[in-house]
């Protein structure tokens, strides 16, 4: 399959260059194949094309069957032995954590060299333990997803303006509303973002990914470190059914393992805890807390689960239409993550706001709806909102139709306006 030409994923790129040639490593995270190598490459071109000839670029895939390197030393010399005489060393490492004690290297090599550093990791692990241990406060973190949708019509070449058609690269006529369907659907992995990708390309493509991150970045990492709590593969497939099918529903452990142990696959609440967490951590799924708005506090109790790629969860269930509320509501949480906001479930009383949207001191509550049509459904949607009594903004997010711009101080943004950042 042919790969997508190299496009700037800018958002990325800013935030990878805003630490450039501090003390600080630059960590680039997010699940496997979500383009944390694309941006590394980015990063480096953007240096490079400065023209600076005394700077010395390195850069060294890990997961390569040409790498040869096999400890931390070796790690360590490869690097230095490629230091540039006069200027400045700028180090790109992909996928370190195969190298027993490679953060012992990197932190060696910050102490050491006269050098700027990035890396990339496809597990949460190397950031909650084996990085922290030797570099905590010496680090900061890039979290990278998929393509958001601006980014997939980026990929796809197709540009909107104020109008809900545009022209594709053939000359054929898109509408947004097609085109986020069929994003819904297919998802943003890059490789595949693209307007000629088939059902059968797509499903290819992620058996391939689900296998990479399930057995490579889950259960060979947990043989590897010598731990015994995620080792079961029909476990973690049904545990990864699972929560793909109930994207968005409050969750706890013990419904999880009831409802696997009724269907004949017997678990405990430790257990699937452990599991989880494994799949937080190899950011297949994300975790959303819930807040109590009245008592002003996270809760530790059912959080929901959002999956970090649609097109993912299309291809766990077949590729069925049904769902498409939730699907939406899935891909309006990655977009808040995309932009940068720290996203939790808003609990009052007994009633539940979808999100609560929180970033540079500005609080704003989300609903998210596939439509608003019947008068009972708008009421349905509007009614949380209406309760809160803060002065923080209030908005609906709707996929299909068109409303009124304000109902009570209460914001109907279109999916256009709200996935191409227009509120």
């Amino acid at each position: 399959m042919k790969q997508p030409e190299l496009i700037a994923r800018q958002r990325y790129l800013d935030r990878a260059l805003l630490f450039r040639d501090t003390d600080l490593i630059k960590v680039i995270t997010g699940v496997r194949r979500c383009g944390k190598s694309s941006l590394l490459a980015m990063v480096r071109d953007t240096i490079e094309s400065e023209g600076d000839e005394k700077r010395s670029f390195v850069s060294l895939n890990l997961e390569s069957g040409s790498c040869q390197i096999s400890t931390q030393r070796e790690l360590y010399n490869y690097f230095r032995d490629r230091l540039s005489p006069e200027g400045k060393t700028y180090i790109f490492l992909d996928e370190p954590q195969r190298i027993e004690g490679w953060q012992i290297a990197v932190n060696a090599m910050r102490v050491d060299f006269d050098c700027d550093i990035y890396l990339t990791g496809s597990n949460a692990f190397l950031l909650s333990s084996e990085l922290s241990t030797y570099l905590s406060g010496r680090y900061v973190e890039v979290k990278m997803l998929p393509l958001a949708m601006r980014e997939y019509l980026d990929f796809c070449g197709i540009s909107f303006g104020n109008s809900s058609a545009a022209l594709a690269p053939n000359g054929e006529i898109m509408l947004f509303d097609d085109l986020l369907e069929r994003y819904l659907k297919f998802g943003g992995m890059p490789a595949i973002a693209s307007l000629s990708t088939t059902q059968e390309v797509h499903s290819t493509y992620m058996s391939s990914l689900y296998d990479a991150v399930v057995t490579r970045d889950i259960l060979n990492h947990e043989r590897l470190q010598g731990l015994s709590k995620v080792t079961d593969a029909l476990l973690l497939s049904r545990i990864v059914d699972f929560l793909s099918d109930n994207v968005g529903n409050q969750l706890s452990m013990k419904s999880i393992a009831d409802t696997l142990t009724s269907a004949g696959t017997k678990t405990t609440n430790k257990t699937v805890d452990s599991y989880v967490t494994a799949l937080n951590d190899a950011y297949l799924f994300y975790r959303a807390s819930r807040f109590d708005l009245h008592g002003k506090e996270i809760l530790r109790t059912n959080p929901k689960q959002y999956i970090v790629d649609l097109g993912l969860r299309a291809y766990l269930g077949g590729y069925r239409t049904s769902d498409m509320g939730r699907l939406f509501e899935n891909a309006v949480y990655l977009q808040l993550l995309f932009q940068g906001w720290r996203v939790h479930v808003g609990k009052l009383y007994s009633s539940e706001v979808d999100f609560i949207a929180i970033k540079d001191g500005r609080v704003v509550y989300i609903q998210v709806t596939d439509e608003m049509i019947s008068e009972g459904t708008r009421q349905r949607e509007l009614k949380p909102l209406k309760t809160l009594r803060d002065a923080h903004e209030k908005i609906v997010v709707v996929r299909q139709g068109r409303y009124e711009a304000d109902i009570d101080g209460i914001r109907i943004v279109t999916a256009k306006d709200f996935f191409l950042e227009n509120w």
